[in-house]
């Protein structure tokens, strides 16, 4: 058996969540694929979390090991034969390290940028959590204030919705796609208490993602995570 091409943890993630119209995505749908709804509606999540004792094919690499990373995400699916694979796609990846954006482009086709970015934890008789990173010389950030307790998520709640995609996909032109798995177990989430969202989604990701510099979401998450893999990719 291969050994998953990434392992790691993947913890604190705070989760942003946003209706958008479904139009805006389809330029950047991969082959093969199609937007996943939920009650209808179009979602995409910006996501911030931490990359922790973090393995490149079962080596880690020095200086590499923990570090940050912010995305902007949509959710997608692909009818593998008989087999429906519910999966995100990315607008963009931001990380701290060169080198592990350097890798993920060159390997998966991912958009992966790299920046300047930060973190803070901090447990008292809240949870507080922040994500932040530098773009042209402003600080963008996104953090939540929770309650220190976990929980199960229901069955076809908008947070399983939302956590429960487990294939990734990318757009390598418009007859190919990458897809790789992505492994782990079931999330607990905490209840959010609290959030301030700090982002030029414009410098950021794009003229298209302007509007969201307008919108409120629809929901704000943070899950705890856990350990993740990353399987080896294939093209459909």
């Amino acid at each position: 058996m291969k050994k998953p091409f990434l392992t790691a943890e993947w913890r604190k993630l705070i989760l942003v969540n946003y209706v958008i119209d479904p139009a805006i995505l389809k330029k950047y749908l991969p082959n093969k694929t199609e937007l996943d709804l939920w009650e209808g509606k179009c979602y995409v999540s910006l996501v911030g979390f931490m990359f922790l004792n973090t393995k490149v094919k079962g080596c880690k690499l020095p200086g590499h090991i923990n570090f940050e990373e912010v995305n902007l995400r949509y959710y997608i699916k692909h009818h593998n034969g008989d087999e429906l694979r519910r999966g995100v796609g990315f607008i963009k990846e931001i990380v701290p390290k060169p080198l592990i954006a350097s890798i993920a482009r060159a390997v998966y086709k991912e958009p992966y940028q790299s920046l300047p970015m930060k973190h803070s934890w901090s447990v008292e008789n809240e949870l507080n959590i922040e994500y932040s990173w530098k773009l042209n010389d402003n600080w963008n950030s996104v953090s939540v204030k929770a309650e220190i307790s976990p929980f199960s998520f229901n069955e076809k709640s908008e947070a399983d919705f939302i956590t429960e995609h487990y294939w990734g996909y990318t757009k390598i032109n418009n007859v190919k796609t990458n897809e790789f798995e992505v492994k782990h177990p079931s999330w607990k989430i905490y209840n959010v208490l609290d959030s301030i969202i700090n982002v030029d989604f414009e410098s950021s990701y794009g003229t298209d993602f302007e509007f969201l510099n307008h919108q409120q979401p629809a929901s704000v998450m943070l899950a705890e995570g856990s350990e993740i893999s990353v399987g080896n990719k294939r093209v459909i």
